[in-house]
């Protein structure tokens, strides 16, 4: 994919600032080779603990962490840690809002060869439903190193969404990370491409493809879903007209329900989301093509885009 693997950089990114900040604690339910916390745990073995094969208990032992003025990194698979410990995480990070960081890797469908049982569709619905939670989703990997020091240094909940493999290299070093922040990647006039993850290098290439047919797409990466930077997408609906959501998640409850949400708030327009389409993914020989395969492809978001662009000029000729 042209970077290192979301995990990699990751991986690398939390060991690289355990330097700096002795506050910071990284634990793992016996899964630190997949996620990569391992380098974390090969630099500083006294400031790593492997729980074990129990999701709920780490996030418990975070908080205690968290509240003996810790800075605790609890990683985990997005689909296990969303559904094992969702209780401890509504009750005891988000109703307390203890200090405690929550790294999802393997999210969306990039666990892909171990089926819908290992892939994480509907975790960024439940998180941003708690109160009190963050909910931060990387393009690419240089991206996802760049959130490491910004996420310990904020003082609450965060839920950090990690892709296990590679993405399409998105993210410019000198554009500024803040949270609840959006970035437009893109301009463009005739409908907008809001994408989060793995699918904001596809909106790129989609865009282009728009270019060739004569739309002018506008891309904006919403790397936090929460708290979603509703003035951003007000601003792009007051602008272009349309819009398509587009993200490796389903399609109820994540980026497209949030953007319909805000749109609903603040500016109705038309709306396309890209994403799983209210079912499960299945296996196959590799990420890309999987995603290819239920309906998160470039060709995808550039139908959305033109349907959301027909909609748009339809709404203002009965106007």
């Amino acid at each position: 994919m042209g970077e290192l693997a979301m995990r990699e950089a990751y991986g690398r990114a939390l060991a690289e600032y355990g330097t700096s900040n002795p506050k910071l604690v990284v634990l793992d339910p016996d899964t630190s080779s997949s996620t990569l916390s391992c380098y974390f745990a090969q630099r500083f073995p006294e400031r790593f603990f492997n729980v074990g094969i129990a999701e709920p208990c780490m996030v418990d032992i975070a908080v205690g962490l968290a509240l003996a003025g810790k800075v605790p990194f609890a990683n985990a698979f997005a689909a296990l840690l969303s559904f094992r410990a969702m209780e401890q995480i509504r009750t005891c990070v988000c109703y307390a809002r203890t200090n405690v960081k929550l790294v999802a890797g393997y999210a969306g469908v990039s666990d892909y060869k171990d089926g819908p049982t290992h892939h994480a569709i509907t975790d960024i619905a439940t998180m941003r439903a708690l109160p009190e939670m963050t909910v931060i989703v990387p393009g690419d990997g240089a991206e996802a190193a760049r959130w490491v020091p910004i996420i310990a240094e904020y003082d609450g909940p965060v839920y950090l969404r990690i892709n296990r493999a590679g993405a399409l290299p998105t993210h410019n070093a000198g554009l500024p990370l803040q949270i609840g922040k959006g970035l437009t990647l893109r301009p463009g006039r005739d409908v907008t491409i809001v994408a989060a993850g793995t699918l904001v290098g596809r909106s790129l290439l989609a865009a282009e493809e728009l270019a060739a047919l004569g739309l002018d797409a506008r891309v904006i990466e919403m790397h936090t879903i929460k708290p979603l930077d509703v003035e951003l997408v007000a601003q792009a609906a007051e602008e272009t007209g349309a819009l398509v959501s587009a993200e490796e998640h389903s399609i109820v409850g994540g980026l497209g329900s949030a953007l319909a949400e805000a749109l609903a708030d603040c500016h109705p327009a038309p709306l396309e989301r890209v994403g799983l389409r209210d079912t499960f993914a299945r296996t196959a020989p590799d990420p890309e093509s999987l995603m290819d395969a239920f309906g998160m492809g470039v060709a995808d978001i550039v139908a959305a885009a033109r349907r959301a662009a027909a909609r748009c000029a339809a709404a203002r000729k009965r106007k």
